[in-house]
C-alpha cells in the first residue's frame, strides 16, 4: 500500500509513532523518525531493521525551527521525497488549572502547538507544496467535552484541531490533505508516568470497560495516511472506545461551597 513512499513521524521512537512507524514499514514505506532523545530512536531503528524495513532517524526538538529545517532537509537527503507526515510528537502531565504554572503551560503549549505547526510548516514548504502531494495526519487528544485536568494539553490539541481544519483548505490546491486523530486513554510508555488509580478509573469510565492500545490507533493513523483516504481531509476521528459518551471526566465536589443568587 505505501510501496515507494515516505513517512516522517515525530515521536516516532515509543509509543503511538512506533506502532504507525512499524505498521508503515510493513506496507511498504520507508520510514523516518525523530525525536529528542537519540536511545529510543536507536532501539526503534534496530527492531524496525530486523523487520525489514528502511528506516532513518535523526534527533530534533520540535520546538526549534531551525532543528526541524535542518531534520526535513536531512530526511530529503536519506530517501529524495516525504509523503507522510505524521505529528506524533507531543507532552503533558496532569496537573489541576489552579495549580498549574505560567511554565508549565507555555511549555506543553509549545511543544504540543507551536512544535506541530513548525514541523507541519517545514514539511509542506520543503517537500509537500513543491511535489503538489502529501498526506499529514495530527495526533491530538480527545477534547470534545474539555480536557478537565490538563488544561494546558487540552488548549494546545484545540489549537491542533482547529488548524487540521484550516490548512485542509489552505493547502487543497497542493493536493495535501491533512487529518487528526483524537485518542482517548491509550496504554504506552506514556501513560507509565500516571498513577494505575488513574487508568482503572478510566477504563471504568469507558463503555468498552478497557483502555486502548498504541496499535490499535495506529491502525486509524496509517488509513486516513493511505491513498484509500483521498477524499477525506479536514476531519478529527476519534478513538477512544466510546469514552466521550459517557462517564465522568472530572469528579465535581459535593463539599465546596457554591455561589447562589438571592432572587
Amino acid at each position: 500500500m505505501f510501496q515507494g513512499e515516505v513517512a516522517l513521524i515525530t515521536g516516532g521512537g515509543t509509543g503511538i509513532g512506533f506502532a504507525v512507524a512499524s505498521e508503515l514499514g510493513e506496507l511498504g514505506a520507508k520510514v523516518a523518525l525523530c525525536g529528542r532523545r537519540p536511545e529510543p530512536l536507536a532501539k526503534a531503528a534496530e527492531e524496525l531493521g530486523r523487520a525489514g524495513v528502511e528506516v532513518f532517524t535523526t534527533t530534533c526538538d520540535i520546538r526549534d525551527p531551525e532543528q526541524i529545517k535542518t531534520c526535513v532537509e536531512a530526511v530529503k537527503q536519506r530517501f529524495g521525497r516525504i509523503d507522510v507526515l505524521v505529528n506524533n510528537a507531543g507532552g503533558q502531565f496532569p496537573s489541576a488549572a489552579e495549580t498549574l504554572s505560567p511554565k508549565g503551560f507555555e511549555a506543553v503549549v509549545r511543544n504540543n502547538l507551536l512544535g506541530t505547526f513548525n514541523m507541519t510548516q517545514a514539511v509542506a514548504t520543503q517537500a509537500f507544496i513543491p511535489q503538489k502531494r502529501g498526506r499529514i495526519v495530527n495526533v491530538i487528544a480527545q477534547i470534545s467535552r474539555g480536557f478537565p485536568g490538563m488544561i494546558h494539553t487540552g488548549a494546545a490539541r484545540a489549537g491542533v484541531e482547529n488548524m487540521t481544519k484550516t490548512l485542509a483548505v489552505e493547502w487543497s490546491a497542493y493536493g495535501i490533505r491533512v487529518n487528526a486523530v483524537a485518542p482517548g486513554v491509550i496504554k504506552t510508555t506514556g501513560t507509565d508516568q500516571y498513577p494505575p488509580e488513574i487508568l482503572e478509573a478510566a477504563a471504568k469510565q469507558t463503555p468498552l470497560r478497557r483502555i486502548g492500545t498504541a496499535n490499535e490507533v495506529a491502525h486509524l493513523i496509517v488509513y486516513l495516511a493511505s491513498r484509500q483516504a483521498d477524499f477525506i481531509t479536514g476531519q478529527s476521528f476519534t478513538i477512544d472506545g466510546g469514552q466521550s459518551l459517557w462517564g465522568n471526566v472530572w469528579e465535581v465536589p459535593e463539599d465546596v461551597p457554591r455561589f447562589v443568587p438571592e432572587d
